[in-house]
């Protein structure tokens, strides 16, 4: 059995491998194409695996991370936030031109679209783009119906820019509290969608993509008529904010830390060797209210993560509970993606015994 030298964030290939394959197939057998967003692990490895799964490209978070994928061969990147500064363009003027890659943009105002779509003319170059619509979290996103198809039809009239359609993100769907809720904001978010392509139609443009993403409602949006691309991230790992929304059970989470008892100081307090630097201070994307402490310690009804330092944690006890020192616990963190990027290196294991390790090869690519 493996020794383990704590604190660890470990993948379990067998779980990660089934996440993959079954989002993969949930994708294809209803005539979706499969596009991961690649901050959740930042791992060639892993973004290796989904390809071969059948991902038809990747969503990037930042040019940072489009350079790591094209830089290893995954050139078809979607940019899943506007581009604005002229350190940016050349970035991507060089994504394009040296590392080959087929980049698209994403835009939710004129303004921004104007100034690299005059750029990109500038040096002959016409890069395809999304309009981002607004579908309920109130980020980023242009309202959807006849503001969204306008803004498409003004920035498709840039001679560096090309419509080729719309992109939406239903993250409030992790402040829901059931499964018929997510299936609703699901509905919903297909609903604007379906608007948006029909007044954008009416102005003479054909929308080729429609891209949704959010791994809550991911399983509700592959069955719903009108989009044609899934942009999922977190599902490779899950995490408790998943099993807390009732998306997964904890048997589906990947990616879970070992962490040792320090101390027990108190018959209701323990000390754990896991603080943010390890467990992240993140509570849930967008805090969700079904998320209690900082992760989730399997095995061990009532014990809470109350609070953490940068080194350590301080986990809330029953005075039964046996935890002591030298103890070695399993915790679900509450959001996975903040727990990779925080790490070079994942330990993988199969059946309890090491497998090697994954490279976080994008790690700290925020720019």
């Amino acid at each position: 059995m493996f020794s383990w030298d704590t604190p660890a964030v470990v993948v379990d290939g067998d779980r990660l491998e089934r996440n993959i394959r079954e989002m993969a197939e949930l994708a294809a057998n209803h005539g979706k194409r499969l596009r991961p967003m690649f901050k959740t692990h930042k791992s060639l490895e892993i973004a290796a695996r989904q390809a071969a799964a059948g991902a038809v490209g990747f969503l990037a978070a930042k040019l940072g991370e489009a350079e790591v994928l094209a830089a290893a061969g995954f050139t078809d990147v979607t940019l899943a936030y506007p581009l604005l500064g002229e350190a940016k363009y050349q970035r991507l003027q060089a994504l394009v031109e040296t590392a080959g890659a087929r980049v698209t943009l994403s835009f939710d105002s004129r303004e921004p679209g104007q100034r690299l779509g005059g750029w990109l003319a500038e040096r002959g170059h016409c890069l395809p783009f999304l309009v981002i619509v607004e579908v309920g979290l109130g980020r980023l996103g242009v309202t959807a119906g006849r503001p969204a198809a306008e803004l498409a039809a003004s920035l498709q009239a840039e001679p560096g820019l090309e419509f080729v359609g719309f992109a939406s993100h239903s993250g409030h769907a992790y402040g829901a509290s059931s499964p018929q809720a997510l299936a609703e904001i699901a509905r919903r978010e297909a609903g604007l969608m379906a608007e948006t392509v029909a007044a954008a139609r009416a102005l003479g443009l054909v929308p080729k993509t429609v891209a949704v993403g959010s791994t809550p409602t991911v399983r509700y949006s592959a069955l719903l008529e009108g989009i044609t691309e899934l942009r999922p991230g977190n599902y490779v790992f899950n995490d408790f904010t998943q099993v807390a929304l009732g998306v997964v059970p904890e048997e589906d989470c990947a990616l879970t830390i070992r962490a040792t008892v320090l101390s027990r100081p108190a018959t209701d307090r323990a000390v754990i060797d896991a603080g943010s630097k390890t467990l992240s201070s993140d509570l849930g994307p967008h805090s969700s209210p079904l998320i209690k402490g900082y992760g989730r310690i399997i095995g061990h009804p009532g014990a809470v993560i109350e609070r953490v330092s940068e080194e350590v944690g301080i986990v809330r006890l029953p005075v039964d509970s046996p935890l002591a020192p030298g103890d070695v616990i399993t915790i679900i963190p509450n959001h996975s993606c903040s727990v990779a990027n925080l790490h070079d290196r994942l330990l993988m294991v199969r059946e309890g015994r090491s497998d090697g390790e994954l490279t976080v090869a994008a790690r700290g690519r925020v720019r």
